[in-house]
């Protein structure tokens, strides 16, 4: 995770000296304040990365040294076949319809179809405990 760390210390630096910059320069305040907050996204994605880093070992893309073997090996679990992204795309694709004709009553019905196609995918391999 220290990569993945560092990529967003370097992006961070770069919204907040692009904001600097701008400001200075264009004297307008929308997109000032647009670098910042873009900056301070960036700062708590780069922070949690770095929180994640100190708890796990290092990874071969941590090494300057390493490696491609080094990497070998299961990744992780990966769904064979999954039909809940597709449903979470087409309810955010609803979600979308409705936001640009303005449709309250659909855009409520929207989010609610995306919230329980991400649970679907969220909880797809979930079993519940054995009870004895």
């Amino acid at each position: 995770m220290k990569v993945e760390a560092r990529l967003f210390d370097v992006t961070t630096g770069f919204f907040f000296l692009s904001a600097i910059v701008y400001g200075l320069w264009a004297k307008e305040p929308v997109g000032t304040v647009a670098l910042i907050l873009t900056g301070g996204l960036s700062l708590i994605v780069g922070s949690y990365f770095h929180f994640i880093a100190r708890r796990l070992e290092q990874r071969p893309e941590d090494n300057p040294d390493a490696e491609v073997s080094d990497g070998a090996g299961e990744l992780g679990f990966f769904s064979p076949g999954s039909y809940w992204p597709v449903a979470i795309a087409a309810s955010a694709a609803l979600a979308g319809f409705a936001m640009a004709f303005w449709q309250v009553w659909l855009l409520t019905i929207a989010v609610v179809l995306v919230l329980i196609t991400i649970g679907g995918l969220v909880f797809e391999y979930h079993t519940r405990p054995d009870h004895d």
